[in-house]
């Protein structure tokens, strides 16, 4: 028989330095496979925008834009391409456009940073697309974003373009922080390649967090576990608009922080069986937590809760999967009411593609970003943004009693 084609054998033990061995060879073709998706620059490059793109991202005027680029008034006016028949931005340069354009949507004085938590029991729920589309929105909207990497994972670490283990490292996450050796995260806090969004990294080693809370909960008399991130992002509130915690898919110790440092939660869900009874358990899981919170006196009120329906596949009308998935929308609207918001982001080709490399919808090419399926998942991200910038700006007249 060809050993090839021969399936696993259980005839050798396999030791711990045979694990470690794997281990370092895994993270290595990562490593080259991340090289091959990014070269020639091995590091990920932010997207440029065509004047339709800015127009319509920004819903600016087309005369307004014609304006702007024969009156500049400080505004940049990009670049023409070689032909000369088009012009195009930076993201940098958008984001210039958005901060003038879109001042009323902004943070206003006086305000702090929103933090929005996105979370779910069950992986493979786009939780962490979810979060770094969310922040790679809003930045393009104009706001400056700080996204935290709470999975001991790095999957949003990833895809801002850092190896977790190979280029995080335990120092650079938010241990230090949760084991009582910093103060707070600026320690960790570094640019990424998205103009507008800062990272606090992750890497496995984060996953010692589950350990060391609960024994600092044991031996300090004061200490509130659940209270460390939230203490921690205290000192930055006043330099971003926006802070976004990407969770592990579970209600471990780092989630709970997550969640109680946050002001709003997403729970992305797609329209499935397993996907739906993982959302009721997490949502009574949460439930008893917070009973247990409440009789310690830790009151806790947040802004808004969304279920944003995600990875929705489109049938046609005989498909039996189509009808399952439209039964599963109707026991999710039924279950969360209000909550659910009115989007839902298409399990498409443009999606999966953007994935495999190392991206989102919005790191996609001009090229690519024409076609029609990419067109349908824009919308949608677009849509799901606006919906979270509007809570967001009501968070924030009532914060400063606007």
């Amino acid at each position: 028989m060809d050993p090839t084609t021969q399936g696993p054998s259980a005839t050798h033990p396999i030791s711990l330095k045979a694990i470690t061995e794997q281990a370092d060879r895994a993270t290595s073709i990562v490593a080259q496979a991340r090289g091959v998706m990014l070269a020639p620059d091995a590091r990920k490059l932010p997207p440029t925008f065509s004047a339709t793109q800015l127009v319509e991202r920004l819903k600016i005027e087309r005369s307004q834009y014609d304006y702007r680029v024969r009156n500049p008034g400080g505004l940049p006016t990009g670049r023409l391409t070689s032909t000369g028949a088009r012009r195009e931005f930076t993201l940098s340069e958008m984001r210039q456009w958005a901060r003038h354009y879109r001042a009323d949507h902004l943070r206003p004085e006086g305000g702090e940073a929103i933090t929005i938590s996105t979370a779910h029991f069950k992986g493979g729920s786009s939780k962490t697309t979810t979060a770094t589309t969310l922040a790679q929105g809003l930045s393009m909207r104009g706001h400056k974003v700080l996204v935290v990497d709470v999975d001991p994972q790095g999957s949003m670490t990833t895809l801002f373009g850092f190896l977790p283990d190979a280029e995080v490292d335990v120092t650079q996450t938010l241990l230090p922080l949760l084991s009582g050796d910093e103060p707070d995260v600026n320690y960790a806090i570094r640019p990424t390649y998205w103009d507008g969004v800062d990272l606090v990294p992750s890497s496995s080693p984060l996953f010692s967090a589950e350990f060391i809370l609960p024994t600092r909960q044991l031996k300090e008399a004061s200490f509130q576990f659940w209270r460390t991130l939230d203490f921690g992002l205290d000192p930055i509130r006043s330099k971003y608009d926006v802070i976004i915690c990407d969770t592990p898919p579970s209600l471990s110790f780092l989630t709970v922080n997550a969640l109680m440092a946050s002001d709003g939660i997403i729970m992305p869900l797609p329209p499935s069986n397993l996907d739906f009874a993982s959302s009721a358990q997490f949502w009574d899981l949460f439930k008893d937590l917070a009973d247990d919170f409440a009789s310690r006196g830790a009151g806790k009120d947040f802004a808004f809760i969304n279920i944003l329906l995600s990875k929705v596949k489109y049938a046609a009308p005989k498909d039996n999967t189509g009808q399952s998935t439209a039964i599963i929308r109707e026991w999710i609207q039924a279950a969360y009411a209000e909550r659910v918001l009115p989007v839902e982001i298409p399990d498409v080709e443009a999606v999966r593609t953007a994935s495999k490399e190392f991206g989102t919808v919005y790191d996609a090419s001009r090229d690519n970003a024409s076609t029609r399926t990419f067109k349908s998942a824009f919308e949608a991200y677009d849509r799901f943004v606006d919906l979270i910038e509007q809570q967001m700006e009501t968070f924030w007249q009532r914060q400063v009693g606007g």
